[in-house]
């Protein structure tokens, strides 16, 4: 699974052209720390037309920022260099995989 670190970093994934999952969490976070290991696994799953990257807040407060990122865990789809959806909160493994191969749908 892809971290990011820095603006550049995500531009180079958002300019890759496969869609993208962005995990904003924090490690003082219970639930971003429950769904990370979800996450983790998808990302390996779905590593060959799918990018799963994910990002700390308290690292990353500028790219937080410009997501207006609220509460945390928040996952981010984004498609054509355009935000898709957003999703809050902790999620199911069978729901993220669920949209994530819909989002491959459309890609291929």
């Amino acid at each position: 699974m892809k971290v990011i670190n820095e603006v550049s970093e995500l531009n180079k994934l958002l300019e890759s052209g496969k869609p993208l999952l962005l995990d904003f969490y924090a490690d003082w976070c219970g639930p971003c720390q429950a769904l990370m290991p979800i996450v983790e696994d998808l990302s390996t799953k779905y590593e060959e037309d799918f990018v799963i990257a994910k990002i700390n807040v308290d690292h990353n407060q500028d790219i937080a920022r410009e997501f207006s990122v609220r509460s945390i865990p928040a996952l981010f789809f984004i498609e054509d260099r355009e935000i898709k959806e957003k999703l809050t909160g902790l999620q199911s493994k069978e729901g993220l995989e669920h949209k994530i191969n819909s989002y491959r749908a459309k890609a291929s």
